[in-house]
């Protein structure tokens, strides 16, 4: 395939070098005329283990070449890749400059241009900005429609400096995002040969997905040292904690946990997050991040109390009351918490919970009710039927099998608000408002 890579940095020298490598055609396109040079003499403008070699290589065979005219690398070509930085400014957001320019060029070159061409975003960019800014520029400059002469996917890159061939080779995942379904077949079958999940999805997920990796990844290594401050103040080897932290690939390194919803509550997570801050504090050891696990979490809360508080509406129905299905457990849960500040605020609350039903009878959980939240009990009902007949706003607090056909039910001036993104929702007439979606 004939591909131009509009920015010879970092991401984008890397990516010509292996593109040309896998035998594609490959234009290196850059306002830097050294770069330029430097591609066009066989010589990398960066030092990263085997894409000298690379470019070499294919600069030979005749599949890498370079200009600093935007129109040859489109005229030339049917896909092109865009790498070009997207710095920090000063208060955090994105110097767009590099990225509106290229839209601008490429734009104009598509003004000569009769054949469909591709434009495959990879520059790290936040949600919104390809639909928002670079489409609304590649259109205004070529004189055409996104569609009409021309399509636009985002590919994020996972390159890691100094391993990144290595990385394009084997990545984690490819993700190509797309307007519309099709629009991302010729970045697929660039990459056909290399073994990874193929993900297709809309272009401000692929965008988001860059951002959700990286920001996990620097959580991570924030965490680990974190617990790594406090077990060396404790005389603890942190790094045999770690290695047994991380042979957990059913809870720790999975995806369990991280599905948006409501917030955590139990008798364990709370407990031992104050617990090993109050660690912490005695052993003089500073730990923002898991200091602020619990303040987040009581942010989550607070959002969906001022979310059905900003309803106006006082008739409200909670389908759940424990911090997760399958078990009586109140201590600490998210949902009683809700609860209690509408009950405080003067709203008329309706439960359903059949375990915790059972449980305020018999059972540990019946002295928790009676000591701490004696008032919760008088609320609760003994079918779903008797909370979605008559509330204004029904809360999903778990997601129950049990719950969807009554929820099926609701009329179209009742209001569902889920908590747990709860299967069967299409089915729907009640209008619906996930909480994280």
């Amino acid at each position: 395939m004939k591909i131009s890579v509009f920015g010879l940095g970092y991401v984008g020298t890397v990516s010509a070098g292996c593109l040309a490598a896998s035998g594609h055609t490959v234009w290196g396109v850059d306002v830097n005329t050294d770069k330029v040079a430097s591609i066009n003499s066989g010589a990398a403008p960066i030092v990263e283990p085997d894409i000298s070699d690379f470019i070499a290589k294919a600069q030979k065979q005749g599949l890498l070449k370079a200009t600093a005219s935007s129109a040859e690398g489109i005229l030339n070509t049917d896909v092109s890749f865009i790498c070009v930085g997207t710095p920090s400014q000063a208060n955090g957001s994105l110097d767009l400059t590099h990225l509106k320019r290229v839209c601008e060029d490429i734009g104009a070159a598509l003004q000569n241009k009769k054949s469909p061409h591709t434009i495959v975003f990879r520059s790290t960019t936040l949600p919104g900005t390809t639909e928002d800014v670079a489409i609304p520029i590649l259109e205004k400059h070529s004189g055409r429609t996104i569609g009409n002469g021309f399509y636009v996917c985002y590919n994020p890159e996972f390159l890691r400096e100094g391993t990144s061939v290595k990385d394009y080779y084997h990545p984690p995942k490819i993700v190509i995002g797309e307007r519309n379904a099709g629009e991302g077949d010729a970045v697929e079958e660039i990459y056909a040969g290399i073994k990874a999940p193929t993900i297709r999805t809309s272009i401000r997920a692929a965008e988001m997905v860059k951002y959700s990796d990286n920001a996990f990844h620097a959580l991570k290594v924030t965490f680990a040292n974190e617990i790594g401050n406090m077990c060396k103040r404790l005389g603890i080897d942190s790094h045999a904690v770690m290695d047994i932290f991380c042979q957990d690939t059913k809870l720790n390194l999975s995806k369990v946990y991280l599905k948006p919803g409501f917030a955590f509550g139990g008798s364990c997570l709370p407990k031992d997050l104050r617990a090993l801050s109050y660690q912490a504090k005695r052993t003089d050891v500073d730990v923002p991040v898991l200091n602020a696990i619990l303040q987040s979490n009581a942010s989550h809360i607070k959002g969906v109390i001022q979310r059905i508080v900003g309803l106006g509406k006082k008739r409200v129905g909670f389908l759940g009351m424990t911090f997760k299905p399958d078990t009586d457990d109140l201590r600490e849960s998210p949902l009683v918490e809700v609860i209690e500040a509408l009950l405080g605020k003067g709203f008329q609350v309706k439960i359903y919970d059949k375990n915790v039903a059972t449980s305020r009878l018999i059972g540990a959980n019946k002295r928790f009710i009676e000591e701490h939240i004696p008032h919760l009990s008088s609320l609760l009902v003994e079918r779903v039927e008797d909370v979605v007949d008559t509330a204004q706003v029904v809360v999903v607090g778990y997601p129950s099998a049990e719950f969807v056909p009554a929820l099926k039910s609701m009329r179209a001036d009742q209001l569902i608000i889920d908590l747990v993104r709860i299967e069967g929702r299409k089915g729907f007439t009640a209008s619906y408002d996930g909480i994280c979606w």
